[in-house]
């Protein structure tokens, strides 16, 4: 989702309703010393790492996986949370199964899961292209672009093609976002298995299937939830909910 604005209420809400800690692996550069420097005190790198975040790399993974931590990751990852205009909540995952086999290294469950509303939060004004074809903000860009660290190489495709930027949003009156987690996905006792090319590759293809049918059937229910719009919700807990 756009610039992983679902990201704090799925954490928040794991802590407070399952006391779980979600350790969500992000770009290495929401850690660097550029983010860290663009505050006095309190920084978008110290709240990532209060709540959990670690710079997503493979050997960040491998540990997590190890310690049977609860582990949030998007394969997409700045392709989709960077999307263009027209692409909102289309799936951009590398063409290989990056976190199958070593989930079942470990043993771990995948957990399929969809989301939306980010177009009830804010309307992409500028994508990519359009901040190239502005002369300042191209340079900008270029020239960040010498300094970061490159998570993906480019024999990932599609998905590590897009250069690290803060997209142009118009604020918009606040909806609500939906989760929806599908049916869990065991990989216990299955390493041999997944270890063939044609296993891995088909669990990996499954679980990308259910995400996509999780977004097309949020996208469907949203539409007819009378409490989207926040005016319409507010009134609604004043009325009949004293929780929020």
């Amino acid at each position: 989702m756009l610039m992983g604005f679902e990201i704090y209420s799925l954490v928040e809400e794991f802590m407070k309703e399952k006391n779980i800690v979600v350790r969500g692996v992000a770009h290495p550069y929401l850690f660097s010393e550029v983010m860290e420097g663009l505050f006095t005190r309190f920084s978008v790198s110290d709240w990532l790492k209060v709540m959990g975040a670690v710079p997503v790399t493979g050997s960040n993974l491998f540990r997590l996986l190890s310690t049977k931590s609860h582990v949030l990751l998007y394969s997409g990852g700045q392709r989709e949370a960077l999307h263009n205009k027209g692409e909102a909540y289309k799936l951009f995952w590398p063409d290989q199964p990056e976190f199958v086999r070593m989930a079942a290294r470990f043993g771990a469950t995948i957990v399929p899961f969809g989301t939306v509303g980010e177009d009830d939060v804010g309307e992409l004004a500028l994508d990519y292209h359009d901040m190239m074809k502005i002369p300042i903000l191209n340079d900008y860009i270029r020239g960040a672009k010498s300094k970061l660290t490159r998570v993906r190489d480019d024999s990932k495709g599609e998905v590590a093609s897009t250069e690290l930027f803060i997209p142009g949003i118009l604020p918009k009156l606040p909806g609500r976002f939906y989760y929806l987690f599908g049916k869990p996905l065991k990989t216990k006792g299955m390493k041999e298995k997944l270890e063939d090319r044609e296993n891995e590759n088909l669990l990996y293809l499954h679980v990308k299937s259910e995400v996509e049918n999780s977004i097309a059937y949020l996208l469907k229910k949203r539409e007819e939830d009378p409490c989207r719009n926040v005016i319409d919700r507010t009134i609604y807990r004043a009325f009949y909910s004293p929780f929020p």
